[in-house]
């Protein structure tokens, strides 16, 4: 355990550029608690800086030691061998050293410490204009609605790693589909795209080592843009993007209502356009706003919208329904039973039998929806309950094929009398 005094020497080695971090990310409204786990310091550090009028300047007391003439020896044969301290003492002892093993091993201890890399270390790396922007999903909570059951409502955020201009859009599914629409927004929002998106291992982009979903690079190859993958477990990486998502969090959602997606999305894009983007950035001392137009974009214009579609095959079950993305949709009833394929769109499912579209219907707003047409219900119902037929009539039936001579009644008087 570290006490005080080397907590203390180990605070104060804290370099300017970490000290103005923390600093600057104060200075935008984040939390103690938010700056220390992005800084990866702890809560008692980051408070003794807030409260410093000026960063630390450390002066390293100087200590000798026993084993000070011997350091570069036994740093060479550590290098060279990997020897342990039982096999460096004898021979540092030949040589006149008359301290104890522990400080053999302290020293190779640390030797070893600095040539391990830190996994919190965060060195900041700065693009160039239109080279690079960062991407990243964040669920942001799960929300009753009118029906008893929860939404889960997500955020896409899209952030230039020059200019620092964001972009954020509100959904309620993390699919393909969605992620490749909020993309061409993102474009449109900026105005163009860079030449390298930055994404960590979301599975709507990685499906393994080194291999990109298929359909997302059919995108990518559109657009012309590279797809790049932040190292794994290193979230930092992308750390302008998971700055932008607390930033998103704390200034943005905190202490606010909706009335729905929609107004969510409305009332960021107003904050975006008259806060997020207009603000002094801490990092970059500038508005976004303004460095936005040194970006070197593509430009949008020129270039056909990416049709958005899957498709995949389906059999339709015994109430003439199809299920497609946790939702059903209905087809006629003559249907039932047969191989259909299914065509997804951006806001419409169709349905086919080989080459007849048997159904066409509005994409579900969320999973767990029953989308029918009302004929496809009617015929469902009427198929579904017999015929109410009219029993046969009983007893005998009769029928005449001779006809029957008719006399007038003058003929039965004259035999009467």
């Amino acid at each position: 355990m570290m006490d005080g005094g080397s907590r203390l020497a180990k605070d104060l080695m804290l370099q300017l550029d970490q000290f103005m971090n923390i600093r600057c990310l104060h200075k935008q409204g984040h939390s103690v608690r938010q700056i220390a786990r992005l800084t990866g310091h702890s809560r008692n550090t980051v408070r003794k800086l807030l409260r410093a009028t000026r960063a630390p300047s450390p002066v390293p007391r100087a200590r000798s030691s026993k084993l000070d003439p011997f350091k570069a020896y036994l740093t060479q044969r550590w290098e060279e061998y990997g020897l342990s301290a039982v096999r460096l003492l004898p021979e540092i002892q030949a040589q006149g050293f008359s301290g104890s093993a522990q400080i053999v091993r302290r020293f190779l201890h640390d030797l070893k410490a600095a040539r391990q890399p830190d996994p919190t270390l965060t060195v900041r790396f700065e693009t160039p204009p239109g080279e690079q922007a960062q991407c990243d999903w964040a669920e942001i909570g799960r929300y009753p609605q009118p029906d008893g059951s929860h939404a889960r409502v997500y955020a896409f955020v899209m952030i230039l790693g020059y200019s620092r201009f964001l972009h954020v859009e509100f959904t309620r599914s993390m699919s393909l589909p969605t992620l490749i629409r909020c993309h061409q927004n993102a474009f449109g929002f900026f105005g163009g795209w860079p030449r390298r998106i930055l994404y960590d291992n979301m599975r709507q982009v990685v499906v393994g080592p080194e291999r990109v979903n298929a359909r997302f690079l059919d995108f990518t190859r559109h657009h012309g843009f590279e797809v790049r993958r932040c190292r794994p477990y290193r979230p930092r990486t992308k750390g302008k993007v998971e700055r932008s998502v607390a930033y998103l969090r704390d200034n943005f959602l905190n202490g606010r209502s909706f009335t729905g997606l929609d107004d969510l999305n409305a009332q960021a894009r107003h904050w975006l356009g008259s806060v997020a983007n207009v603000r002094l950035h801490g990092t970059t001392h500038a508005r976004p706003c303004d460095r936005l137009l040194e970006e070197t974009l593509t430009p949008c214009t020129g270039l056909n919208a990416y049709q958005v579609t899957h498709c995949t095959s389906r059999t339709v079950s015994a109430e003439a329904l199809v299920r497609f993305d946790r939702s059903d949709y209905s087809v006629p009833t003559r249907w039932t039973g047969t191989r259909v394929s299914v065509d997804a769109g951006e806001s419409v499912l169709l349905i086919r039998a080989k080459d007849l579209i048997i159904a066409e219907h509005p994409l579900a707003a969320a999973p767990g929806q029953r989308i029918e047409s009302p004929v496809h219900v009617r015929e469902r119902w009427e198929r579904s309950v017999p015929a109410r037929l009219a029993p046969p009539p009983k007893g005998c039936h009769i029928t005449f094929t001779e006809s029957v001579e008719a006399r007038p009644l003058s003929h039965y008087v004259e035999v009467a009398s």
